[in-house]
């Protein structure tokens, strides 16, 4: 509800200067190794494919013609054109958005930093995000784990998730969360497993990058065969203190694939009851045309800040949290 009094802002002067100085110390990080910022669209067209991600929409009439337009929840469609068109590396700090459950962890309207390194691939991209973190903590010792999805259920759950039987899974999460007995996806039943056990358990010491993930957990990245012969997501995650900070990849090119993922998408969303919504087909265009080898990653800002800060609340370091936006 709009209260006109609460015009204060919800961040204290000290936090906003400590947040002016991390956006500045990210372009400066970025300038030394010549990654080029770019400024891509925050209204869309077209949208993501993502069933579980629910984007907010503006309708407006142009020209005669009766539009809608898409908030981004990441600019990475947008970029991903950038780099097919020959754009190189490059990084973007800007607004998204998610029409999301607010809370201590979430809002609606948040900053995110996001970039792409060609030539890189997953493993390098982590060196890299490490490297940033050792800079804008002052850190030049810091060191952040690496686990592998596997590796990471065996240690805090006790079962391989490639191999438990789907009545494991069930059990499993009927006594961790008291929900699973009836869910029959073994996707939602390890993503509810890792969120609620997992996820609260690592990077508790150090930043953690969970790597390796199912295949069928795949999105955005390639797959590959693991060491052990696992088929795997070229896919990590990054998590400090119980928080997810970052997620990225080593990026998909095939046009056909990425179609087919979409289409996939597509029928989930039906199958789900949710809105059909116009998807940025564009970003088909681009990969046939030629996406060069990449890996990319979305790191939260203000969560990164709420950590620096010592902060348990999102709105603690937004200069106006929703309830004063």
């Amino acid at each position: 509800m709009y209260d006109a009094s609460l015009w204060q802002p919800s961040a204290d002067r000290s936090i906003l200067q400590r947040r002016a100085q991390l956006l500045k110390a990210i372009r400066a990080f970025f300038e030394a190794r010549d990654v080029m910022e770019v400024d891509t669209q925050c209204l869309s067209l077209g949208s993501i494919t993502d069933p579980h991600i629910e984007v907010l929409t503006s309708h407006t009439r142009s020209q005669g013609q009766d539009l809608t337009y898409y908030l981004q929840t990441s600019p990475e469609f947008a970029m991903k054109r950038l780099l097919c068109a020959g754009s190189g590396s490059i990084y973007q700090l800007g607004k998204v958005f998610r029409a999301e459950e607010m809370g201590r962890r979430h809002s609606i309207e948040f900053t995110l930093l996001e970039w792409y390194r060609v030539s890189f691939d997953h493993w390098q991209l982590m060196d890299e995000i490490q490297g940033l973190l050792s800079v804008l903590l002052g850190d030049d010792t810091l060191t952040c784990e690496r686990l592998s999805y596997q590796m990471a259920f065996l240690r805090h759950l006790g079962f391989d998730p490639f191999t438990a039987t789907l009545c494991q899974l069930q059990e499993s999460a009927h006594e961790h969360t008291e929900y699973g007995l009836q869910e029959n996806d073994r996707d939602t039943l390890l993503e509810l497993l890792f969120s609620s056990v997992v996820e609260p358990a690592i990077g508790q010491d150090r930043p953690c990058f969970v790597h390796s993930y199912p295949a069928s957990q795949a999105a955005l990245a390639k797959t590959h065969r693991d060491e052990t012969g696992l088929w795997v997501a070229a896919r990590f995650e990054l998590y400090w203190q119980g928080m997810e900070l970052a997620n990225g990849y080593h990026e998909l090119t095939d046009a056909k694939e990425q179609a087919k993922r979409f289409g996939e998408d597509k029928e989930t969303r039906g199958q789900m009851g949710l809105a059909t919504r116009q998807f940025d087909e564009r970003l088909i265009s681009a990969l046939e045309h030629g996406l060069p080898d990449c890996a990319g990653v979305a790191l939260g800002v203000d969560r990164l800040l709420m950590l620096m800060c010592g902060k348990s609340d999102i709105a603690e370091v937004l200069p106006f949290a929703h309830a004063r936006a």
